[in-house]
């Protein structure tokens, strides 16, 4: 049985991952329960100049999106919004600690966050709990569930090396927003679905995002 996944946006660069993955997760038919702070709007809309808000309809906004100039290359031209309904695609105010995520009872496949952000990657390590973020990345930790971090920053201060040290001692996978240029890169796209095929690769979500290294087709 495939239960649902956590997708987590806070406010580091790098949107674009989390609407592909969004996306991905939507076309395979996967349950997904998803959380923005407020700075990761503040971030889509400066990086992909589109609006999210409080209002859980303005997740589709992210399943429409499509890169500029690249539409086609992009991928599907199915509107994903159609594609979705309110029980496969779940929207948490960040704030909401009633919701079934804060509670280790309630059964998921893994949660990833991405981007994640240093702010929020200190909050992970030291067990904050400072909103359902942090709250729901702690609840995977303790209950020994997948934990896909995806920072995006450079240059990283000691600091953030450390916390990402504590984040896997504790069993996170971290997992930088940083793509290879080894499957024949032709756009910013191909790079973006570099990360995205390893984050879905770890949630064990069958994609075709790209050629696979020693496979012919």
């Amino acid at each position: 049985m495939n239960h649902p996944i956590v997708l987590a946006m806070t406010g580091a660069s790098g949107a674009a991952y989390a609407a592909r993955l969004l996306q991905q997760l939507v076309i395979a038919k996967r349950t997904v329960h998803v959380v923005w702070s407020p700075s990761a709007a503040t971030v889509v809309a400066q990086e992909l100049s589109l609006q999210i808000s409080n209002d859980p309809k303005s997740v589709n906004e992210l399943l429409k999106y499509r890169w500029p100039g690249l539409e086609n290359h992009w991928g599907e031209a199915t509107d994903l919004s159609q594609l979705s309904t309110p029980e496969q695609l779940v929207v948490h105010h960040y704030q909401d600690y009633m919701t079934p995520i804060a509670s280790g009872s309630f059964l998921t496949s893994g949660m990833v966050l991405c981007p994640c952000s240093g702010a929020t990657l200190s909050g992970v390590v030291h067990a904050a709990g400072n909103n359902l973020i942090q709250r729901a990345a702690d609840v995977h930790l303790k209950e020994r569930r997948k934990l896909i971090l995806v920072p995006r920053e450079t240059p990283m201060s000691v600091f953030q090396l450390e916390n990402m040290h504590r984040a896997a001692q504790a069993g996170a996978i971290v997992l930088p927003a940083m793509p290879g240029w080894y499957h024949d890169v032709r756009s910013v796209v191909d790079l973006i679905d570099f990360i995205v095929a390893r984050i879905l690769d770890h949630l064990d979500v069958p994609h075709r995002l790209m050629q696979r290294w020693g496979n012919e087709s």
